[in-house]
């Protein structure tokens, strides 16, 4: 079996923003394991990161790191190829590896002519996998991405594979509580929004007669730390905040009750209007200056900033409301040195 990391609990994305090459992963994925952060969670983008690939290689350049897709989407791919891929890896990583699944955005993949996945296919696809993972025959299975007479793996296999999720509302993280293993909250979550989201999936799990302990909720928490350069700063926190309002504004401000009036003055600003793509991969830092006043403090408030022991302070509190792991967003494991050496000395 894989050996245990130092800290379980803390996790980091690979080839975090607009990556040069994907290569860049394997050096990522040493020094995180060097440094004993527990899960590597990758995100897919069609172009240079699509998740098979990419977590193929993770698996196998690492020993004790576990892997999380966080997220592919299951509409892209025939349910058996997704199946078969995370059994492969299940066995080839000696169980390190997650399927991790997302909604995807819902303008891009109607550009694309996929199909939108909703609370319920997630919930079913799940289900589904557990059946193929243990063995089972799956007949006659329709969902939005198709009609499938039989879908069948192994009748041999009994593996217990891990799924994760990526969440937004509340019937989402219900359905999160029920049918998957690890829970993957947003970033720029607030306190406030970060503990009722972490309830509302404990409850649901234990409602589902699971222990709600062994559905692991992940803080997806921007960790920017002032030993950065302030320019890739600027790009982490207002760009990749910016960003975000250009692709769902409208849920990020309901989730976390924020004023709606701010992301209509946002929408409506002639700069954002006009910008020809996204804020954190398009921007320059003058563009960004020319952006920031739009976001107020208080929305890119809740992140880890300041001094390596004030980004440590910030993340425990994240466990302090509930959360069951943090994940270390924005930032490579060169960038997190500083504040996991001082997360080691404040134990």
């Amino acid at each position: 079996m894989a050996s245990l990391p130092a800290h379980p609990e803390l996790g980091f994305y690979t080839l975090a923003g607009a990556p040069n090459s994907p290569r860049d992963m394997l050096g990522e994925l040493a020094d995180a394991e060097a440094m004993g952060l527990g899960t590597a969670f990758i995100s897919e983008r069609f172009n240079i990161k699509e998740a098979g690939a990419l977590t193929g290689a993770a698996v196998a350049v690492t020993n004790s790191i576990n892997i999380i897709t966080a997220a592919t989407n299951h509409t892209t791919r025939h349910p058996l190829v997704t199946a078969s891929w995370a059994s492969t890896l299940h066995l080839l990583s000696e169980g390190r590896f997650s399927l991790g699944l997302g909604r995807g955005i819902d303008a891009m993949f109607k550009a694309y002519g996929m199909p939108l996945a909703t609370t319920d296919s997630m919930e079913k696809f799940a289900h589904v996998m557990r059946q193929l993972w243990h063995g089972e025959t799956v007949m006659n299975y329709e969902d939005i991405t198709g009609k499938y007479p039989v879908l069948r793996l192994d009748p041999a296999f009994d593996l217990d594979i891990p799924l994760s999720i990526t969440v937004f509302g509340p019937q989402t993280l219900e359905m999160a509580g029920r049918a998957y293993d690890n829970v993957i909250l947003h970033t720029f979550f607030t306190d406030e929004t970060t503990q009722r989201a972490v309830q509302t999936v404990k409850r649901a799990a234990e409602q589902a007669g699971r222990d709600p302990a062994t559905v692991k909720v992940w803080s997806c928490f921007a960790t920017i730390g002032d030993h950065i350069n302030p320019a890739l700063r600027l790009k982490k926190t207002v760009g990749r905040l910016a960003t975000y309002l250009q692709a769902y504004g409208d849920l990020m401000v309901r989730t976390n009750n924020w004023d709606p009036e701010v992301l209509k003055r946002f929408r409506a600003d002639e700069f954002v209007r006009t910008f020809p793509g996204a804020l954190d991969a398009k921007g320059t830092t003058e563009d960004l200056e020319r952006v920031a006043p739009l976001i107020p403090d208080e929305w890119l408030a809740p992140s880890a900033s300041g001094t390596p022991a004030q980004c440590v302070a910030a993340i425990r509190n994240q466990f302090a409301l509930g959360c069951d792991g943090v994940i270390m967003h924005g930032a490579t494991p060169t960038e997190l040195a500083p504040i996991v050496t001082a997360y080691n000395s404040h134990k």
